[in-house]
């Protein structure tokens, strides 16, 4: 146990899987290299500011998934690492996350849901006492219905569900049967424009969702990195 956890020693200590599904499209491009430069910063902001709430979290896995459109380019529509275990794996999050450009997209709405898809069914820390499970969205476009747009691709991921209402039972909900996040453990936070999917029905009807409303086509220029680890740490 490092000295960070040493210290709090005592109080509550988290068992931490983050997802953060980037849009990667060309109208991110002004913002996306400050959400670059910051998420290789992002395992010491978040300590730090857990350790401002007198919390410790004992292990951070970070999981990347940039989406595209598969409707525009199938090949490049998904990019996607592992859980990371951070700082030991900080090399390999910070060589992919320099590996994203900006670019693509075709039409407006993009293959968001897909990405959340994808986050929804990784494979979460089930072992440790206390746990928290956070899938994070950025985008500031719509989304494509799952299962039309290049979904005959042959790289469109095939456990992906066909319907909204599909993804939502995978997310689950209290005494759900179908949920293949654990109920206690799981967070969604959106930074995402006030447009369907987003709006309507995730954060209308999804349970432990947070809703941050971003300009439609205009990056995320209105939200600064101090408040999006804020935002995390206050969901942990």
């Amino acid at each position: 146990m490092n000295a960070t956890n040493d210290q709090y020693q005592g109080n509550l200590q988290y068992a931490v899987d983050i997802v953060l599904c980037i849009d990667a499209t060309g109208s991110m491009f002004p913002v996306l290299d400050n959400v670059k430069s910051s998420a290789l910063q992002f395992h010491d902001r978040l300590n730090d500011v857990m350790a401002k709430k007198g919390k410790a979290i004992s292990q951070l896995r970070l999981k990347t998934i940039a989406f595209r459109d598969f409707g525009d380019d199938p090949a490049s529509a998904i990019e996607q690492t592992d859980f990371l275990r951070l700082p030991d794996q900080a090399k390999d999050f910070e060589q992919f996350v320099h590996g994203i450009d900006a670019g693509g997209g075709g039409d407006i709405p993009e293959s968001g849901l897909e990405a959340l898809a994808l986050a929804i069914n990784s494979p979460w820390e089930t072992g440790l006492d206390r746990r928290r499970h956070v899938i994070v969205m950025f985008t500031d476009a719509p989304a494509h219905p799952l299962g039309t747009v290049g979904a005959s691709a042959q790289t469109y991921p095939t456990n992906i569900p066909r319907s909204i209402d599909d993804l939502f039972e995978q997310w689950g909900y209290a005494r759900s049967q179908t949920a293949v996040m654990e109920q206690s453990a799981k967070r969604l936070v959106l930074f995402a424009p006030d447009q369907e999917p987003w709006k309507d029905p995730i954060s209308e009807e999804w349970d432990l969702t947070l809703h941050f409303e971003s300009k439609a086509g205009e990056g995320l220029e209105e939200f600064e990195m101090d408040e999006i680890i804020e935002t995390i740490a206050n969901s942990l």
